[in-house]
């Protein structure tokens, strides 16, 4: 079975973020930064070269394969800033409509900036993850 690549590295998250040349995004990535750890509650790590996760959680699927993971991150891209909620099964879909100028993937939020989204909004829906993720994971 392969490996997963994704891991926890010893890189410090400030030093990533503040290597980010462009200072909008790198801004963005702060106050993201410090979202998230106020919701988890949780300090962040590396996770690869370019995500920042927040808590974790270990995983199997029922092929038997096992992992590790983040409750909840985001990764500075070029084009976007990928937002990562893994807890969205219970979160309503308005929510997601309302938030703003975003585009969505199964497990990610994908936006260009900060202003242009409704950030109270975004950190209810970050909320609510955490809460559906602890209570996954304390379920088990």
């Amino acid at each position: 079975m392969a490996e997963l690549k994704t891991k926890v590295t010893n890189v410090k998250v400030d030093d990533f973020i503040d290597s980010i040349d462009n200072l909008t995004l790198r801004m963005d990535c702060k106050l993201l930064l410090k979202m998230m750890k106020n919701v988890t509650k949780s300090e962040p790590k590396m996770w690869g070269e370019s995500i920042i996760g927040f808590g974790d959680y270990q995983y199997e699927y029922s092929t038997g394969r096992k992992g590790d993971w983040f409750l909840m991150g985001f990764s500075p891209r070029k084009t976007n800033i990928s937002i990562y909620i893994m807890g969205r099964g219970k979160i309503p879909d308005e929510q997601f409509h309302n938030l703003g100028k975003i585009k969505m993937g199964k497990g990610c939020l994908y936006i260009k900036k900060m202003e242009d989204i409704n950030q109270k909004l975004l950190n209810d829906i970050l909320v609510l993850s955490q809460i559906e993720m602890k209570q996954l994971i304390n379920n088990k």
